[in-house]
């Protein structure tokens, strides 16, 4: 087992020292400003799809409907719960989460896309959460061990957003449609 590196003395004192700098201390290693620029579009892109389901749950019709429109709400549900974790870890970095309508759509990794029938909705979110799958997995290589807490949050939503993919192409397959 490892030992410490530091006496508990110098971390005692050390933690009394920049207490306005709250959980950021002399052993967070990532750029924090750039964590925050990237949680911001990982925010951008979570209220994005959140809307895009949202507008699936409330526009899905057809024999199929039903069960794919409850998908589409629980989906919904989830991806506001990750956009929470991303803006509660950007206040925690001391960041300002960014909420403006006006540029969520140019932070977004995702796009916002309607889709014509039940298919094309199904089709559209399987597209946005191998986007956010792609694009997490990076974020969380990225941060590496330099931010273990963040990256941690990443892994937790990229676990969820993969259920979501699943979830989805068995939608598809259920309605013998072809994912490609």
């Amino acid at each position: 087992m490892a030992e410490f590196l530091t006496d508990i003395e110098t971390i005692r004192r050390r933690a009394r020292e920049k207490m306005d700098e709250g959980p950021i201390t002399d052993a967070y290693g990532a750029d924090r400003e750039r964590v925050i620029e990237v949680l911001n579009e990982v925010l951008a892109t979570e209220i994005v799809c959140y809307l895009r389901y949202k507008r699936h749950y409330f526009t899905a019709t057809g024999i199929h409907a039903a069960p794919v429109a409850a998908e589409f709400l629980e989906h919904a549900n989830q991806e506001l719960a990750h956009a929470d974790l991303a803006a509660m870890r950007i206040t925690q970095l001391q960041g300002e989460p960014d909420f403006n309508p006006a540029g969520l759509v140019t932070r977004s990794h995702a796009e916002y896309v309607e889709g014509e029938s039940l298919v094309d909705m199904i089709k559209e979110d399987l597209v946005a959460e191998r986007i956010a799958i792609a694009s997490y997995h990076e974020i969380a290589q990225w941060l590496g061990d330099k931010d273990p807490t963040t990256r941690r949050i990443i892994e937790e939503i990229l676990a969820t957003e993969e259920e979501h993919a699943d979830d989805l192409l068995g939608l598809l397959e259920d309605l013998g449609e072809p994912a490609g």
